[in-house]
């Protein structure tokens, strides 16, 4: 157990009364029209913040965006010159699913950034949230499915590399399998991965998670939250974490284009509500970020995208 870190026994003990927020208007970077993945939804959750009067600017920190030194302690080298480059191969390129450019970059290596600082803002204040992230489809070598560096991976190893934490748990709660992280950390036993997701639905090639939670198409909010309570608490004891690192996905919804799962919006919530309670009550810290969500309306998605941010400001306005 690292030193210097007390557990948080109970919510009581959290003397910061303003939750820690990280956000870059870097999050957002042009995409051609119609392009599929929702780059302004970054923004949208920012400026509904503010608009819905659930935090003042001054209460965001501004992350640094991430170095190549930081990068690689996940990635290979030769990849990430090459993203950084913009010398990646065609082939490589399309499988992420971005079209490359200078702002590309620039938006994914900020990003990173931001959820390295979240957790170290995390471990200081018992929680913390990040108004992006949750790229857990990049593998050391190569992205896919939007996603270019593993932002939780490099938090992770960054975290430890600092000396402060030892003991990781990813709770990915994204519809679709964190693939990326799960083989990141496949052999290494300071990094438990959990993984709750849609069984048939991308990556359709699988790796394992220390914990996979696969569901069927279709599963509603009773479902989902009866396994999820069966299933954390004894993860959480089991495990036993210095830090937990929470992909709040939103595509479990039951109108998310990529989902197939049946969760509603007051599902989302509970779900937040339950996996962010329950770890602060055993003392565990805990960094969100927003992870995966999906719809042409971008202001609907968003507000679902906000749901983790009430959950986290309504427990901590009860420290």
């Amino acid at each position: 157990m690292v030193e210097h870190l007390s557990r948080i026994r109970d919510l009581g003990k959290i003397l910061f009364m303003t939750l820690p927020l990280v956000y870059h208007p870097d999050y957002v970077t042009p995409l051609p029209p119609e392009h599929r993945f929702p780059m302004p939804k970054f923004g949208k959750v920012y400026d509904l913040l503010l608009r819905e009067a659930l935090a003042a600017p001054q209460v965001f920190h501004r992350p640094e965006i991430a170095s190549p030194e930081l990068l690689a302690l996940v990635h290979t080298p030769a990849y990430i010159d090459a993203f950084c480059s913009g010398t990646l191969e065609v082939k490589a390129q399309r499988r992420i699913g971005l079209p490359w450019s200078p702002n590309l970059v620039k938006r994914t290596r900020t990003a990173v950034g931001g959820t390295v600082l979240t957790a170290q803002l995390a471990l200081q204040h018992g929680l913390a949230c990040n108004v992006a992230g949750g790229t857990h489809h990049a593998f050391p070598d190569f992205g896919s499915g939007f996603c270019i560096f593993n932002d939780l991976a490099v938090a992770t190893r960054c975290m430890q590399a600092r000396g402060l934490a030892e003991r990781v748990m990813i709770i990915d709660l994204d519809v679709h399998q964190g693939d990326g992280s799960a083989l990141i950390f496949q052999q290494d036993p300071s990094v438990f991965t959990f993984s709750v997701h849609c069984e048939k639905n991308f990556p359709f090639r699988k790796q394992h998670s220390d914990f996979d939670m696969a569901l069927p198409e279709g599963v509603d909010d009773n479902l989902y939250l009866r396994r999820l309570a069966e299933t954390l608490p004894d993860l959480l004891a089991e495990v036993r974490p210095d830090l937990v690192l929470y992909d709040a996905g939103v595509d479990p919804h039951q109108q998310d284009r990529l989902g197939k799962l049946a969760l509603t919006s007051e599902g989302l919530y509970r779900r937040d509500k339950y996996v962010l309670e329950t770890c602060l009550r055993q003392g565990y810290p805990v960094a969100t970020v927003i992870g995966g969500g999906y719809d042409q309306d971008v202001e609907r998605l968003s507000y679902r995208h906000l749901l983790v941010f009430r959950a986290a400001l309504e427990l901590y306005a009860d420290i």
